[in-house]
């Protein structure tokens, strides 16, 4: 596309073709460049099994065209018809505990299922062969957020698929059991057939299969949608091909998405706003930087957010007065191109009659439409952005595969999370206006990168301890959170102590965990009188290298070593050990932050966000203020706000709420 992306999910099979013109209409007069079609189509288009109804899609797909509006063409995969279950109850997902979904939603799929895969490919083909050099074709949209709601099927097509996929990783049952541990609780295969998903157990099934199994079921959904991706790219050459991504710790917790992001054309995303977080922008930007690095920091797209409430949160809050647009360009200032909606029309029947659209029930008389059609303007001025990509300052270290672990039974305690304490150190590193891409532990990208902060990472292979100290010995400066380093990729503990894999880079030795009641607090005390509290988890340290920083003040720890600071090589590496609160945080950073060199921003007012593009269109600057009152923000070159299209020599003014986009002069 030559334009930036802005439009959404549209169903005109929802609604009678003489609304369709009306639709195109108001669509030009937002400002729509872009609609994604066809994604929950697959009974419409082929309403008998070999028998498609092509008609009514030529028709609208040609309607758009003729308003200029370019197509995101979807494969339907995500709801087979009626017909195909009929004729394949087997292919409907088992659960953990035997029961048999149903039809008569979305997503109700084995993804091992041979009828599906062959079902999904025919439609695939005929769509391919149909519009594969359609003018109006600028993107194909492979299925629809896979892992939402059901990814795991535990039915015995799946477990034979299981064991395939389990000889193909470690080839013989010895590394399997060794992998396993199945030493423990006499566990052990002695043939291939005895193998079997993590089912219903009378007691904790064992984690290191459980483990393998989440990674067989994003990699089972993932054979699918290159079936289907390398179909369009045969069908359809020079046509990106992607499938839309939930890349947010609050919406998808079952796709690998690190292994994914390498297999599309493009990354798209959708995002649904926590609506009852009072700075739920942070869960959005947080979104937007961990997609952007899904696609190693290429422009990516925002495919669904909404205008307004949803109606499958425990309350459907409607976004207040100019909250669309600065989630919107929130997004883009954070490296999308463009932001999409769902979806056009509310949906008057069905599952999400309540969900907002950029023309809803109100109609075009509302102030939603509104402010959809002066976003539309928004966008279309922002079109010189295209070429550029958003700046980080620093790296936040993420894993999903170390996520899955760390949610499995039996853990010391209960309370600490991985998503908890991403999003905590998240918040923190956004209170200090730092804007961070997110790395894998194994990543070789974390190289010149002044700060690196690991939240949350439980298992981290040999390989990724390796990286990190290859990285503070480089001259980095490394940030640890407690709990992680603890066991590899078979959740099985580092030899010695903790923390396994990261002992050395961090100069110390955990001797033991130290879980806090329900409740209950510690104090830290730090250098020139400084405190903090922390809750939940503490842990018995003892240096070996490190020099001790804060020390606990009392509880199960006192004394000992709280948070440390590990010269090594040319760099630094700090431990924090405790679940640390949001102001200890806040110390901790600025501290490694210094060591890192980076200039804190103490002129911006917290829940101001200044986000940077730069690129061979230029040096833009992003002003989003998340608050109720106007402020500054000075900028480093004069330039020219675009929204406004007014010149800016001194500090931009921000008004409460607004957003503001500055081309930098250079």
């Amino acid at each position: 596309m030559d334009r930036l992306a802005f439009g959404g999910d549209y169903n005109p099979e929802q609604w009678p073709e003489e609304l369709w013109p009306e639709d195109v209409a108001l669509m030009r007069e937002a400002g729509v460049t872009l609609v994604s079609i066809g994604i929950f189509s697959w009974a419409r288009l082929e309403p008998r099994e070999g028998a498609y109804d092509f008609g009514w899609l030529d028709r609208i797909i040609d309607l758009l065209h003729e308003g200029g509006i370019r197509i995101d063409l979807a494969t339907p995969t995500v709801v087979p018809p009626a017909w195909f279950y009929r004729a394949h109850p087997e292919a409907l997902p088992v659960t953990r505990e035997g029961v048999r979904l149903e039809f008569g939603s979305r997503g109700a799929i084995c993804h091992s299922s041979p009828a599906y895969r062959e079902a999904a490919a025919r439609i695939t083909r005929a769509l391919g062969e149909r519009y594969g050099d359609h003018p109006a074709l600028a993107l194909w949209h492979v299925h629809n957020e896979y892992g939402v709601p059901v990814l795991e099927c535990y039915c015995d097509v799946s477990a034979a698929h299981f064991r395939r996929w389990l000889a193909e990783r470690y080839g013989t049952l010895d590394a399997l059991n060794a992998a396993w541990g199945t030493a423990f609780w006499g566990q052990a295969y002695g043939e291939w057939d005895e193998v079997q998903p993590p089912r219903l157990t009378p007691t904790t099934a064992n984690p290191a299969q459980r483990l393998d199994f989440a990674r067989f079921a994003s990699d089972s959904a993932l054979e699918n949608f290159r079936a289907e991706r390398d179909l369009l790219h045969e069908l359809s050459p020079g046509v990106p091909v992607t499938t839309n991504f939930m890349v947010s710790p609050t919406q998808c917790d079952t796709i690998d998405y690190w292994k994914w992001g390498r297999e599309v054309d493009i990354v798209t995303n959708d995002h649904y706003l926590v609506a009852e977080d009072d700075r739920n922008h942070i869960n959005l930007s947080f979104a937007a930087d961990l997609t952007r690095s899904v696609g190693a920091g290429r422009p990516w797209l925002l495919l669904e957010h909404s205008t307004s409430a949803v109606n499958w949160q425990p309350r459907g809050i409607a976004k207040r007065p100019g909250e669309m647009a600065r989630n919107s360009l929130a997004h883009v200032a954070r490296g999308s191109q463009g932001a999409m909606f769902f979806q056009w029309r509310a949906s008057r029947a069905g599952a999400e009659k309540f969900h907002s659209a950029m023309v809803p029930h109100a109609g075009t008389d509302s102030r939603v439409w509104r402010e959809v059609v002066e976003l539309g303007g928004h966008i279309d001025a922002l079109a010189d952005i295209m070429d550029t990509r958003t700046v980080a300052d620093a790296a936040v270290v993420w894993d999903w595969e170390s996520w899955w672990a760390h949610k499995l039974e039996w853990r010391p305690s209960d309370d600490l999370g991985t998503r908890e304490r991403a999003e905590a150190w998240y918040a923190a590193l956004f209170d200090q206006h730092l804007t961070v891409d997110f790395a894998h532990p194994e990543s070789g990208d974390l190289a010149g990168r002044p700060l690196v902060v690991v939240p949350a990472l439980y298992l981290a292979t040999r390989a990724a301890g390796e990286n990190l100290r290859r990285y503070v010995e480089g001259g980095g400066t490394l940030v640890v959170s407690c709990f992680s380093g603890i066991v590899d990729e078979h959740d099985a503990v580092h030899p010695g102590p903790h923390p396994g894999a990261l002992r050395d880079v961090l100069g110390l030795v955990v001797e033991e965990f130290q879980p806090l009641r329900a409740g209950e607090t510690v104090r830290l005390a730090g250098p020139e009188g400084a405190t903090a509290t922390a809750d939940v988890w503490a842990e018995t340290v003892r240096t070996t290298g490190a020099e001790t920083v804060w020390t606990y003040a009392d509880g199960p720890a006192a004394g000992g070593p709280a948070i440390t600071r590990h010269r090594l090589g040319d760099g630094t590496a700090w431990y924090v050990s405790a679940r640390v609160g949001q102001e200890g945080l806040r110390q901790v950073l600025a501290a490694a932050g210094k060591d890192a060199g980076l200039d804190p921003r103490d002129d911006l007012p917290r829940d101001v966000e200044v986000v940077r593009r730069a690129g061979p269109g230029g040096d833009f600057l992003f002003a989003i203020n998340h608050t109720a009152e106007d402020h500054e923000v000075a900028l480093p070159a004069s330039g020219t706000e675009l929204l406004t299209g007014t010149p800016v020599t001194g500090p931009l003014a921000v008004p409460a709420g607004a957003t503001r986009v500055v081309r930098l002069d250079r």
